[in-house]
């Protein structure tokens, strides 16, 4: 298991050479890129949306495990090689199944980070809890997913109790706010985090108002109008950037000019680009912090940008430090390591990444539940910092 006395760095030193295992195969030649150490490979699946209309989000995430992937084969520190295993469920459930069941019949995979979105995660999960596949999502944030007894998930990400009550935190520390109305996408995230902002709201004094607008909606006017005529002074939708953008652009033409809150499913430079001049001024969420603004991760951000010529995103250093944590319990537990093994090791232990320490409690949850405030600032999201600190909370 991983010593949780033992801090982790993003490479580990070296260690002694590994045996074949009943996870991975002897062939050093196949690697997900950049050389290896030779001798058993094994495997590291991401199950996201690579393909779809949330395709930005599912890149972010990919091209962080790749690098991590990347520097831990070139690095000369590890007597195995680490392969990428990308599956596609283009963040809906409808595909979840199949994208799973990809990953579960290669017998060399040892380990899963995702699925990216609470939907095709509530349909994974317990998928691979059959095949004994530990499951880390770097993203998945609506709070049941931990309830549900999968047996080898992990959620190693905030979920929406602390999102959702960092934007009522937010909402209840700007002057003039009394009412907010909450418009959720009628997903699994979306509803979730709109429950829990909502009782987060409640608790705090304000007035709450509820509405639902269907992903598919094909025209957001009436739902524009629908906030407008509520007379609330703040909107909080809970969905993702690709329906983020056209809302935005409805509300701004229906007139609504109150503040605007979303979560880290709009947090993509793919909203400003789908709503244009209507983004401006929205908050954003995240339990994630910014590669790019953060000392701690300053290096990662310039490796970054130098591999895939575009800087980090939303849960970009999050899931890097997903695939390290894993790569670094391989290491840890040798000629031993395997599926069951691994989940146990990752389940019990604590790794220190560059965004935060990674650790579980029982049911898989994550223990840590920092909250960070971004804004649409001219053509850039400008990272404001923890929610905590802006309102003194």
């Amino acid at each position: 298991m991983l010593n949780r006395s033992i801090v982790k760095l993003a490479i580990p030193v070296a260690i002694g050479a590994l045996a074949l295992t009943a996870c991975g195969s002897d062939d050093g030649d196949s690697n997900g890129g950049g050389g290896g150490g030779g001798g058993t490979t094994y495997k590291i699946a991401y199950q996201g949306p690579l393909s779809g209309d949330n395709v930005a989000l599912g890149e972010n995430m990919q091209n962080g495990i790749q690098l991590a992937i990347d520097e831990a084969n070139e690095s000369g520190d590890y007597d195995f090689t680490v392969e990428y295993v990308a599956t596609d469920d283009r963040g809906v459930e409808g595909q979840a199944t199949a994208a799973a069941q990809l990953v579960i019949d290669d017998e060399d995979v040892i380990a899963a980070i995702g699925p990216a979105f609470s939907g095709p995660a509530e349909v994974a999960a317990p998928l691979y809890g059959e095949a004994g596949v530990l499951a880390v999502s770097s993203s998945a944030t609506n709070p049941t997913l931990t309830e549900q007894g999968f047996p080898t998930f992990l959620r190693a990400v905030p979920n929406d109790f602390a999102q959702g009550a960092g934007m009522a935190q937010f909402l209840a520390a700007q002057d003039g706010v009394e009412k907010v109305i909450l418009v959720d996408n009628v997903t699994p995230y979306g509803e979730g985090l709109a429950e829990v902002a909502e009782a987060s709201l409640t608790e705090l004094g304000l007035e709450v108002e509820r509405s639902s607008v269907p992903v598919d909606t094909p025209d957001y006017s009436g739902a524009a109008r629908t906030v407008v005529q509520s007379g609330a002074d703040a909107l909080v939708y809970a969905g993702y950037y690709q329906t983020a953008g056209p809302f935005a652009a409805s509300l701004k033409d229906a007139g609504f000019d109150g503040i605007a809150v979303s979560g880290d499913g709009t947090n993509d430079m793919q909203f400003l680009s789908l709503a244009g001049a209507a983004s401006e001024g929205w908050y954003l969420t995240c339990p994630c912090t910014d590669a790019t603004a953060d000392e701690a991760t300053a290096d990662f951000a310039e490796r970054y940008q130098s591999a895939f010529n575009q800087p980090p995103g939303t849960y970009s250093a999050e899931s890097y430090d997903v695939a390290q944590m894993i790569i670094s319990a391989i290491a840890e537990l040798g000629a031993e390591a395997n599926r069951d093994s691994l989940y146990e090791a990752v389940a019990t232990g604590s790794y220190e990444g560059l965004t935060k320490t990674f650790s579980f409690d029982e049911n898989g949850e994550f223990t840590n539940d920092a909250i960070f405030m971004y804004q649409v600032q001219g053509d850039d999201i400008a990272y404001l910092g923890p929610i905590e600190e802006l309102t003194g909370g």
